[in-house]
């Protein structure tokens, strides 16, 4: 028997509840464990993939997932409120990164070692170059009168589209850090692989997010 239009829609959103409550867990869990296997405070490069874990597992997830209508900690609160939690994280997200950033640099300069010479490095130095300036891009939306030529409409489908740009690059970089030495030799078998799904289930979530907004904001236009 076909499902009716008003199950299939209670259906699609029972699914994406529950993917968004997925995504709060693994972007939790996930630099939950990552702390357990790099031990902070063992040694200087143990905070690297803590702090790089933070930002782009936890705090960039949340702060995406803030707006999300069916999953979102604070969809009960006014969208300034969240604007001002999504502001707060991202920049929290940023500073993390830089951490990591500046301390793997240092560590790999301790150690005589060649510095963004691999996929991971090159990928992790784009994704927090790339969330610096998507940062700087967000002052646009709190003051859109510098850009005259472009309706705040835009200027929030440009951020939002460039701002799961960066978030894949930053997922791509946890991905890529899991193919790390340092990780194979301590995570091996299915442990590996359920490692890898945490950046690909929280990405699917927020590109799922994204695109439902575009989709909504195009048919309020016609």
């Amino acid at each position: 028997m076909a499902l009716t239009a008003e199950t299939e829609s209670r259906l699609y959103r029972s699914l994406r509840v529950a993917a968004g409550a997925a995504a709060h867990l693994v972007a939790l869990g996930f630099p939950a464990a990552v702390a357990v296997l790099a031990r902070p405070g063992s040694s200087l490069f143990s905070w690297h993939p803590l702090l790089m874990a933070l930002a782009f597992s936890f705090l960039m997830t949340e702060a995406l997932l803030i707006f999300s209508p069916e999953t979102s900690l604070l969809r009960s609160f006014s969208r300034k409120i969240r604007v001002r939690a999504h502001w707060a994280l991202q920049l929290l997200a940023l500073l993390c990164a830089l951490l990591g950033l500046g301390i793997i640099t240092y560590n790999k300069h301790l150690n005589g070692k060649g510095h963004f010479v691999t996929w991971h490095g090159l990928t992790g130095l784009l994704a927090v170059l790339y969330a610096g300036g998507q940062c700087a891009g967000g002052v646009l939306l709190l003051y859109p009168k510098l850009m005259k030529n472009w309706t705040l409409a835009k200027l929030k489908l440009y951020h939002a589209t460039s701002g799961l740009v960066g978030y894949l690059l930053g997922c791509a970089s946890l991905m890529l850090g899991m193919c790390s030495l340092w990780f194979t030799t301590t995570v091996t078998g299915a442990s590996w692989y359920l490692a890898m799904l945490c950046p690909l289930v929280t990405s699917l979530v927020i590109m799922n997010q994204v695109s439902n907004a575009y989709l909504y904001r195009k048919r309020s236009q016609h």
